[in-house]
């Protein structure tokens, strides 16, 4: 499969895990976290999907579209690790990282303390999403949508 192609299936199956959550997440009270803003694509998505809900978004810097960026007090720039520290038990309803980089090596460096975050930021029942996957004691993996290549992407409720 081409890059381009691997490319298109995963953000297929990050839209589609994220519209296929909205209802579990709608009863849970808290935040929405986004770690890896970006271009601000995908928080775009969770502000159509969450209205008047609180989204949170973290990144080394905002390089994110005018008309995707949260307002200050919603963006924390720096690096992840450790600006996400602060977050830890604020009791988020979903927490969504897309911040692998499909490098091995670096990913397992990422991995060294993102499940830990993404288990630490989320309310009881909470939901992670997450394009790496997370080994938590305290996350359970979830079944995902139909037509969603195990592996593809990752879907978790926070016990």
């Amino acid at each position: 499969m081409s890059r381009l192609d691997s490319f298109i299936r995963r953000l297929t199956a990050q839209r589609d895990i994220l519209n296929a959550i909205t209802a579990l997440v709608e009863d849970i009270e808290g935040p929405v976290l986004e770690f890896g803003l970006g271009n601000g694509r995908t928080y775009d998505h969770l502000r159509e999907k969450f209205p008047g809900r609180r989204i949170i978004a973290f990144d080394w810097e905002v390089r994110s579209y005018s008309a995707s960026t949260p307002e200050p007090q919603d963006m924390v720039t720096g690096n992840i690790r450790d600006s996400g520290q602060a977050f830890l038990g604020i009791g988020a309803a979903l927490a969504h990282a897309d911040i692998g980089t499909g490098h091995d090596e670096i990913d397992a460096v990422t991995l060294t303390w993102l499940p830990q975050l993404m288990a630490g930021v989320l309310a009881p029942n909470g939901i992670a999403v997450s394009g790496l996957p997370l080994e938590h004691p305290d996350l359970t993996a979830l079944p995902l949508p139909e037509g969603i290549k195990e592996g593809r992407y990752f879907l978790y409720r926070r016990m």
